[in-house]
């Protein structure tokens, strides 16, 4: 499976030392990482490796071991709480190897953690992205979630409407997703969402990956090659997207030129908050370094 991801079309690959591996498996699983970083051809692949919580009995020795490995891009640490715990973390970091600033990714996952995220966003140190752990916080706060990332059936608005009642659909991670966001782009960071957990329905994967891109997510993990491609469609702007795109920062060179700072496209006024917008929809395209 870990030779299938480099393989894979995935722009990065986290490997797992944490709750997908057994306690008993651990060392093993440790061993099996750094031999992958040092062993398989990963592309230009973003590589990281999930470890386990800080205070856990491995942490210590998995960063120590991981921070020496060339290939390693991120660490990814599980169930931030608190910047305390990227503090620690990141002096063993620094014991491993002094002169490297190995970048670390904070899983948000826990009702604390959310409670914290702006103070955890705010960490001056090699904190490079958040990333929403939507599974684990299902069961943090208690909400009766059958699959990972989806909203229970039973959270819905019902009200009288007429003669009878009409029921709304809401979206229980509405709140942690946007909340995360916010903080992410306050302090300069990459922001990304949890997985779908029905990794066969390509349609769920595909929707809930609109919705985080569509929120302005810089990502989505997936736990399965078959997501990858409706996963990435998903945060590839449409052509119609991009083709106006590209007419306001054009629109706005212009307007720059001749002294103003706002400008009509298609009969819509635009100024320099649709120009940022406009950037990122190229810059997501590939269109725009």
């Amino acid at each position: 499976m870990v030779e299938g991801a480099a393989r894979s079309a995935a722009d990065a690959v986290y490997l797992d030392l944490e709750d997908a591996v057994p306690a008993a498996e651990k060392p093993a699983a440790l061993a099996g990482a750094v031999a992958a970083l040092a062993e398989l051809d990963w592309g230009s692949k973003r590589v990281a490796v999930r470890i386990n919580a800080v205070g856990s009995a491995s942490a210590a020795d998995e960063v120590a071991e991981l921070s020496r490995s060339a290939r390693l891009d991120a660490l990814l640490i599980p169930k931030v709480e608190t910047p305390s715990q990227l503090a620690l973390a990141g002096s063993w970091a620094d014991r491993a190897d002094p002169y490297r600033r190995i970048a670390f990714e904070a899983l948000i996952e826990t009702a604390l953690g959310l409670v914290n995220v702006e103070a955890i966003a705010g960490h001056a140190g090699r904190l490079a992205a958040l990333h929403f752990g939507v599974g684990d916080f299902a069961g943090s706060i208690g909400a009766r979630s059958a699959e990972i990332g989806e909203t229970p059936p039973g959270y819905v608005h019902v009200a009288t409407s007429g003669e009878g009642y009409a029921t709304t659909p809401l979206d229980l991670w509405t709140y942690p997703m946007m909340r995360l966001l916010v903080a992410a782009r306050a302090f300069g960071l990459r922001a990304i969402d949890g997985p779908c957990g029905a990794f066969r329905d390509v349609i769920l994967t595909a929707a809930w990956a609109l919705k985080a891109a569509s929120m302005g997510f810089d990502g989505k993990q997936v736990i399965h090659p078959s997501q990858i491609e409706p996963t990435r469609d998903a945060f590839i702007p449409a052509p119609a997207e991009v083709e106006f795109a590209g007419r306001v920062v054009a629109a706005m060179a212009a307007a720059a030129a001749e002294g103003r700072g706002a400008v009509a496209v298609d009969g819509k006024m635009v100024d320099l908050a649709n120009l940022a917008s406009a950037r990122r929809i190229l810059s997501m395209a590939g269109m725009l370094l």
